[in-house]
């Protein structure tokens, strides 16, 4: 451990992986349909107890080391943010957290909408439960991470990330029920790579646009009498849409038809129909582009490029948007 740790436990150590969304975008807060696999990037957290009522965290990423109180938890709007919030959401529940030394390593890149905070939390969830003699099975462990990242640092995201990271399997994505928690594997075609191209152009969730995405979605809910546009079927669009606002409109047309693309998706990958899936790709990029308004000229211009390179089925903006990658 780092000098002026004063660990006293044996170390345990546990990783969680970043994630891919091959279809399925601003519909799991929306209690729809998503299909996410883990990848083979990793958030890997080293834990030992040291006595004291702190958790004192460093990360390979950033310089210096973090002191966390674990009777006085606040916000620092930092990294350090995420794993605060997760001994928050524990202690919370009811979970004897006892104080440890975290070190943290990652090769998840950050802000590239592969779920870097999500494996960080999933990570540290199962370290801090370990060290507290206690474990939890995948789901659980999901809705603990999500809470931490909703109640804590403060961002309205669904539980997509953190369900893929703690439970994402080798070879297959999953079509996941946000609803239901159902998550089906939907087998990886061995003729297919999924290639994921990194914008450079970080993306930042707290609050701002992602929030304003959300917020419309409720709102549309809202005022067609639903409770979530999940409930809201491709077939009474013709007559919803006029009941709404033009950019409340924009938003439901994309959940419910993004809903029908993830189901249509899971058909096609597992017919190994690679053709039909990339159809489904490009429309969920145009989709996101023009009706939820969450893509960028820069991140146009890659999706374009991708899309007429030979070999390449479809391309589409990945994650919550204004930034990250296609």
């Amino acid at each position: 451990m780092s000098r002026g740790h004063l660990s006293l436990g044996p170390t345990v150590a546990f990783r969680a992986p970043g994630r891919i969304n091959i279809i399925g975008e601003h519909t799991d807060y929306n209690l729809g349909l998503v299909m996410p696999a883990a990848i083979d990037r990793w958030c890997t957290v080293r834990a030992r107890t040291n006595g004291a009522r702190r958790l004192r965290v460093r990360s390979s990423a950033f310089a210096g080391a973090v002191d966390l109180d674990l009777d006085a938890l606040t916000n620092t709007g930092t990294w350090s943010a995420y794993v605060a919030g997760v001994a928050f959401v524990l202690a919370r529940a009811g979970v004897a957290l006892v104080g440890a030394d975290l070190e943290i390593d990652s090769d998840v890149p950050v802000g590239a909408g592969i779920s870097s905070s999500a494996a960080l939390e999933v990570a540290t969830v199962r370290a801090l439960l370990a060290l507290a003699g206690e474990t939890a099975d995948g789901t659980q462990v999901a809705h603990w991470a999500r809470e931490a990242e909703n109640d804590f640092v403060g961002i309205p995201c669904g539980i997509m990330d953190q369900f893929a990271s703690a439970n994402g399997v080798a070879g297959a994505a999953m079509m996941l029920d946000c609803r239901t928690l159902e998550a089906t594997p939907v087998p990886v075609p061995t003729s297919a790579r999924f290639l994921v191209v990194n914008s450079m152009q970080p993306h930042v969730h707290a609050g701002g646009e992602y929030a304003a995405r959300r917020a419309d979605c409720e709102a549309a809910a809202r005022l067609l009498g639903i409770q979530t546009l999940r409930d809201l079927d491709e077939a009474d669009l013709p007559r919803a849409l006029p009941r709404l606002p033009q950019g409340l409109g924009r938003r439901a047309r994309h959940v419910v038809t993004e809903n029908a693309r993830v189901r249509l998706a899971a058909t096609a990958m597992s017919a190994g129909d690679l053709r039909a899936l990339g159809g489904l790709i490009n429309a969920s990029h145009a989709s996101l582009r023009d009706d939820m308004r969450v893509s960028l000229p820069m991140i146009d211009a890659l999706a374009e490029i991708a899309q007429a390179t030979a070999g390449v089925y479809g391309a589409r903006v990945m994650g919550g948007g204004f930034g990250g990658c296609v």
